[in-house]
């Protein structure tokens, strides 16, 4: 990426708001690198751009390179809101757009460290839970992070089915919640992207789709 172009994230599956920025260098997060994390509930869409506006300074939109977005599961209100902002801005600004799995960024965020395979879950609506399971990928030399493998896609599984996906796996892997917080990975989100783009994925922004998981109401 150009010494002067950034990638931007946004996170707002939850009542917060969460916007990281960074300029990469060598694949790692330079001195440039901010983050922060607003509770803003209901007042989320009403005031999303102007904390944008806010954040992004002193850069602006032709500094930006790529957006970044948490695509679900989480709250179907504020997903469809981050994610509806993220396509918007890509499309005005002809740049990429990444939608990245909420579970992926806890993932990242607590498990890259670890090279064994990772399981994720997260409370659901109607007594389900929503579930992934994912490995750190690398380089063929096992050198270079390259970010994550989906092993199992995320989805809403009765627990009980949950529990027999995870035994399937014979206790090889590291098991995660997600259950508060979920905002402060909007460094993950950024950070998952970025591998992407260096594999030179550039996904158009009508890609970008949400994924919810469930229906948002009781049929």
């Amino acid at each position: 990426m150009e010494a002067s172009k950034y990638g931007l994230a946004l996170h707002t599956t939850t009542p917060e708001l969460g916007l990281a920025i960074a300029n990469f260098v060598g694949g790692n997060f330079s001195e440039g690198f901010r983050s922060q994390v607003w509770n803003l509930e209901r007042e989320l869409s009403s005031h999303l751009h102007q904390y944008l506006l806010d954040f992004l300074k002193p850069q602006t939109w032709q500094d930006i390179a790529f957006i970044a977005v948490a695509k679900g599961p989480g709250g179907f209100t504020g997903t469809r809101i981050g994610m509806v902002a993220a396509r918007t801005l890509a499309q005005q600004l002809n740049i990429p757009v990444f939608a990245v799995s909420t579970l992926a960024a806890v993932a990242w965020e607590l498990g890259k460290k670890e090279n064994a395979k990772i399981a994720v879950q997260m409370p659901a609506q109607r007594g389900q839970v929503f579930g992934a399971i994912y490995q750190v990928a690398a380089d063929g030399l096992g050198l270079t992070t390259l970010g994550l493998t989906t092993l199992l896609p995320d989805a809403a599984f009765l627990p009980e089915v949950w529990q027999e996906k995870l035994a399937s796996w014979d206790n090889n892997y590291q098991l995660l919640e997600a259950k508060s917080g979920l905002a402060a990975t909007v460094t993950s989100i950024l950070q998952l992207a970025y591998f992407d783009w260096l594999q030179g994925k550039r996904p158009n922004w009508e890609e970008a789709l949400p994924f919810y998981g469930q229906h948002p109401v009781d049929l």
